[in-house]
């Protein structure tokens, strides 16, 4: 598991460094050789889309994500036990839902190709069903730990 999440680190920075490199050149070429670049806006764009979506999915943990737990904290254990198991399953089953239309979506976007780079959309695409496996996934695990009566103290967060 410990080999999994570093490799998952490994991609989201280096998916993040190209992104930087690719900024850098857009910006070398725009202000330091007065002509633009187009593959750098499209680059760029990608690759935000792919190192947002990449890190939602598989870097960030859930209890780093931005939360609302005002009233989380204010309930008994019991009650924060339902609220997992509801939530978790509200999460988890609308992404399961939305999966076979994404990706039916992402696989009738191979057809066409973005403007310049002509890379098939599929690619540009393809992690936002990366992110949907992943929600089900973290609901399913999230779901077995509240039954297992973890993760449903009180926190306070900073």
């Amino acid at each position: 598991m410990h080999k999994l999440k570093q490799t998952a680190n490994w991609v989201g920075g280096g998916l993040f460094l190209l992104l930087f490199g690719v900024f850098l050149i857009q910006i070398g070429a725009r202000f330091g050789l007065n002509k633009p670049l187009p593959w750098t806006d499209e680059a760029a764009v990608i690759l935000y889309v792919w190192v947002i979506l990449w890190a939602c999915a598989v870097m960030v943990p859930e209890r780093e994500h931005v939360v609302f737990d005002l009233l989380w904290n204010s309930v008994p254990r019991p009650v924060r036990l339902g609220m997992r198991i509801v939530g978790n399953m509200l999460i988890g089953g609308l992404a399961l839902v939305a999966i076979p239309a994404s990706w039916d979506y992402v696989r009738f976007m191979a057809r066409e190709g973005t403007p310049v780079l002509g890379l098939p959309f599929m690619w540009v695409f393809m992690p936002f069903v990366l992110l949907l496996v992943a929600l089900v996934v973290r609901s399913a695990w999230a779901i077995g730990q509240a039954v297992r009566g973890h993760g449903l103290e009180a926190e306070l967060r900073l």
